[in-house]
């Protein structure tokens, strides 16, 4: 993670870091953090009688003056939320920014600032996952128990970004650490460490768009591809721990997709029970990794859209603008987004907007091309 500020001095043990680092991770790998270990790192925080974790005053809950875990000068939003742009070069590294207030357009995760009302329509609890590290001010004042759909999981004061109570490196052996210094981008077809995961989501597979338009959801050339199923995780119930999200790497998805990710804590949405039973119409809720059909209204859809993207079943070798019905599959990213959006749920669109036969496009008519 990184600092807005450089450096001003360094510290004579920083030389014995960087042998420490060479000689901890392996040859390597096409995205790793580079760059002065100063840049990320402290090892005192403190330096002219200033914390080096301070941000400034603009009273941001995640702008601490530290210390922090790993001795590193931020926190996840210290280093991913602390600019205006959606990316943010610091000493020469670009870094993706999660809450900002960019007019261009956000990242494929979305953005936290709708929640906080930085940017959008206005600030709103019900827009994105309600992470303490934006400040109490911020967690959902309606669901006080665990998360929607299911019965145990980070509760609205233990939800975070990473590690036991978030989404990145959760209940992983090691957590986050290490896993910027050994980051593998473009295809994460293994998924069996933090650091060759997707995003450094614990067991998720997929091809992270790592190219001109590195993070983001561009256009139907340039973007992520997700890698999904063709039928959700069941769970059991006579199993304990669940073997559906209980393996020995930690807890994470056995069928390493994305909606079997988002399922772990919302599995009556996103499991096979929960769906109905079935992968056939018609469902209970609507199904996530299953097939996109490929007869009827939904053999339309054929050049991919980033308002409604679909999963593989295979993790591709690179981006595709083709979208085969039959084949490729529905998933929860096909509406919502990670982090944020400007509208309730995270969702992609605006629901109300969404009129049966009332001759508009895209959203859910992306799917379901003969319903509008």
């Amino acid at each position: 993670m990184l600092s807005e500020f450089p450096l001003k001095a360094s510290f004579l043990c920083i030389p014995f870091i960087i042998a420490l680092i060479s000689i901890s991770y392996p040859p390597a790998l096409n995205a790793k953090i580079t760059g002065p270990c100063a840049n990320c790192h402290t090892m005192h925080n403190s330096q002219n009688g200033s914390p080096m974790a301070a941000y400034g005053a603009s009273g941001e809950a995640w702008k601490v003056s530290g210390p922090n875990p790993s001795l590193t000068r931020g926190t996840c939003l210290g280093c991913h939320g602390i600019g205006t742009a959606k990316i943010v070069n610091i000493g020469g590294s670009d870094i993706p920014q999660v809450w900002h207030t960019d007019g261009s357009g956000d990242l494929a995760g979305g953005n936290f600032a709708y929640i906080t009302g930085a940017k959008g329509s206005g600030a709103s609890n019900r827009k994105g996952h309600n992470v303490i590290d934006l400040g109490a001010a911020y967690l959902e004042d309606v669901i006080t128990g665990f998360p929607p759909g299911h019965d145990h999981g980070p509760t609205r004061d233990t939800l975070t970004c990473a590690e036991s109570g978030g989404c990145h490196a959760k209940n992983s052996s090691t957590g986050i650490k290490g896993a910027h210094h050994q980051n593998v981008d473009g295809k994460c077809d293994v998924a069996d460490k933090v650091y060759n995961s997707y995003r450094f989501l614990l067991g998720v597979k997929g091809y992270e768009n790592n190219g001109t338009y590195k993070w983001q959801n561009k256009d139907a050339t340039n973007h992520n591809e997700y890698f999904g199923a063709t039928a959700p995780m069941s769970i059991s119930s006579s199993s304990s721990p669940c073997t559906s999200c209980h393996g020995s790497s930690g807890w994470n998805p056995q069928n390493n997709t994305i909606s079997g990710f988002c399922g772990m804590c919302h599995r009556d949405f996103h499991s096979l029970q929960g769906i109905g039973g079935s992968t056939s119409s018609p469902f209970k809720r609507h199904p996530a990794d299953v097939t996109l059909k490929a007869a009827g209204e939904y053999a339309a859809y054929t050049t991919y859209s980033v308002e409604a993207p679909v999963a593989r079943t295979v993790v591709p070798d690179a981006m595709s603008n083709v979208v085969t019905p039959g084949t490729d599959v529905v998933m929860c990213l096909s509406c919502h987004v990670a982090h944020a959006s400007d509208y309730p749920d995270m969702l992609r669109w605006d629901y109300n907007t969404m009129v049966a036969g009332g001759g508009g496009s895209g959203g859910c008519f992306t799917c379901h091309t003969q319903k509008n």
